[in-house]
């Protein structure tokens, strides 16, 4: 897994997180569904270079 595309996959966690609990806590529904859908991007993207970077091996 290249750095880059490794820091990119933990950025879109964490901001997906930080937004989706700042949404719960404002009660806007909307947000939070926009931030752990940012979140879930970050996981997969993380899962997918983790995969590409196994199977290299």
């Amino acid at each position: 897994m290249s750095a880059g595309e490794r820091v990119k996959a933990k950025a879109e966690k964490v901001v997906g997180k930080t937004v989706r609990k700042a949404a719960h806590a404002a009660h806007k529904e909307t947000l939070e569904a926009k931030g752990a859908a940012l979140e879930a991007r970050g996981m997969m993207r993380g899962a997918k270079e983790r995969a590409k970077g196994s199977l290299k091996s």
